[in-house]
């Protein structure tokens, strides 16, 4: 470990493009930064990791000009700023990659390129030349690698390549220094490597990038330093040959993070049967899984392999188009949601902000609101019951907020899921789905949600945990289903969990002594043979 600022990684030049002199910057009491120094070298790939609150969002805020500091120096190429205004930003080529994207679906990928900087024709009809603005845009497209042409539109692509259309607008303002926030938290492993290729690429061509992330296994990838940030100090940083995921954690959270790796479930009856499911998505794909009370069934699979779209059949968001479902051995007829919560199946989303919880609403009243019957006098809502509710589930779930009645949009994105999962909790559940439950999750709270769904899963309940991140699906299911093409391809048990297991089965291939759907299933239930 190390507290210089030496870039040793090859290729790299060691002109920096940018220096940050003791920067602080506090809101009303609380000091968001304090004293953070760093350098970014030309070409220089730097990893910046931390905590839900550690600072990360204040510093990309001062280097994007949204914020000034109240102390410290910005230095770009030599040249020293007090503080810069979002216009400095983007004249010193700051180019930003946000985890929300900002494009417009209905237009093309070239519209998007040079939405506000458009090429004009005319004369004083100042017309767009579009034929101009999509040759300007295909050089871009090459860079960073992308198949689809300037006159794409933006509805048509996935999630990755849209991505790739950001990085080309940055490319399209000269940026020097191109800052990715969780570029890969929406990304399956395939699209994942694509953009770390284009991470590499862009350093090949002596461009910065600062590439902030909670997924540490890529950060080791991609990284020539680490810089971790605690409490909104520098915490130390991490020269290429010293980048390890632990010692990352570490300086994040100041310890070692114990998460002790623990053996496959010994699975109990199966509570959850679905047999020859069909979903709108895939209507001639049929999907048979059985999920056992006690244990965690990872599912996993690419973007649009019908993962999301079968937790919402099951969860009744959705009809299914054909099939059986059916809850401890009883047929069940799932018409809507209502129907699925009565028999305690229960789903937290996968866009927990836009479906799973009401960002306007205090604590207490999100964890009360799937259940009113049960905390009403009469016909009024009793804010006692309520109350008592959500602190034994703030208790139970270690939920950080000042107070109950703080609104959930306040809180960090990891409390937020807590808090979905907190309304559940309080309802006694049988089958628990969770869709990409750590996403924008820091790694602490990624324990805390891992330590959860184990102990629920040892209570009894069958949890479906679906997830693109392989090194999760990895380290905490028992079980892993991997979907295809809206069918499931296979089943893997812990003996042949790998990451080349999964992408075989992914992309539709087999794997030998995988389990394969509408076989005789090898699982043995608690107390037989």
């Amino acid at each position: 470990m190390t507290s210089s600022n030496a870039t040793a990684a090859v290729g790299i030049d060691t002109e920096p493009v940018l220096v940050l002199k003791d920067l602080s910057k506090s809101y009303v009491g609380v000091r968001a930064l304090r004293g953070f120094s760093m350098t970014v070298a030309r070409g220089e790939v730097i990893g910046i990791v931390g905590e839900n609150g550690a600072g990360k969002s204040t510093l990309m805020k001062l280097l994007g000009g949204v914020i000034a500091p109240d102390s410290g120096d910005i230095i770009v190429d030599g040249v020293s700023h007090g503080a810069l205004s979002v216009a400095e930003s983007n004249a010193a080529g700051i180019a930003f990659v946000h985890q929300e994207l900002n494009l417009f679906e209905n237009l093309d990928v070239a519209a998007n390129v040079y939405i506000g900087r458009e090429p004009r024709k005319g004369g004083w009809l100042q017309l767009v030349d579009r034929q101009r603005q999509r040759a300007m845009t295909a050089p871009l497209l090459k860079r960073v690698g992308a198949s689809f042409p300037a006159e794409t539109l933006v509805a048509d692509l996935s999630l990755a390549q849209r991505q790739l259309v950001e990085i080309a607008k940055a490319l399209s303002v000269d940026a020097r220094l191109v800052i990715l926030d969780e570029p890969t938290s929406s990304l399956p492993v395939a699209e994942t490597e694509k953009l770390l290729e284009v991470i590499a690429a862009l350093k090949a061509q002596g461009i910065s990038v600062i590439f902030i992330s909670h997924r540490l296994h890529e950060v080791e990838r991609a990284a020539d330093r680490v810089i971790a940030l605690r409490d909104g100090a520098l915490a130390g940083t991490l020269a290429r040959g010293e980048i390890t995921h632990d010692r990352m954690v570490k300086l994040m959270i100041g310890r070692d993070l114990l998460v002790q790796a623990t053996e496959a479930a010994v699975p109990g009856p199966v509570v959850l049967r679905l047999k020859a499911v069909r979903t709108a998505t895939y209507p001639r794909q049929a999907v048979d899984l059985d999920l056992h009370a006690g244990e965690i069934l990872g599912l996993a699979g690419l973007v649009g392999a019908g993962r999301t779209e079968l937790a919402r059949v099951i969860f009744g968001v959705d009809p299914a188009l054909g099939g059986e479902v059916e809850l401890n051995g009883a047929p069940l007829k799932i018409r809507d949601t209502a129907d699925a919560v009565a028999r305690g199946i229960f789903l937290v989303p996968e866009d927990r902000k836009g479906t799973g919880i009401l960002l306007g609403m205090p604590i207490q009243q999100n964890i009360s609101l799937p259940n009113l019957g049960a905390h009403s006098n009469g016909f009024m809502v009793s804010r006692d019951l309520e109350a008592q509710t959500a602190s034994a589930q703030q208790k139970n779930l270690n939920i950080k907020a000042a107070s109950l009645m703080t609104l959930t949009g306040l809180l960090s994105g990891g409390n937020q899921q807590k808090v979905v999962l907190a309304k559940w909790l309080a309802m006694t559940p049988k089958v628990m789905i969770l869709d990409e439950p750590t996403r924008g999750i820091d790694i602490g709270a990624k324990a805390e949600i891992y330590r959860l769904m184990r102990a629920l899963a040892k209570s009894g309940v069958a949890v479906l945990m679906i997830s693109s991140d392989m090194e999760e699906v990895i380290g905490v299911s028992d079980r892993i289903a991997v979907m295809h093409e809206g069918a499931i391809s296979g089943f893997l048990t812990k003996d042949l969990f790998s990451e080349e297991n999964i992408l075989q089965l992914a992309v539709g291939r087999r794997v030998e002594r995988a389990e394969r759907p509408g076989a005789e299933s090898t699982i043995h239930e608690a107390g037989t043979a």
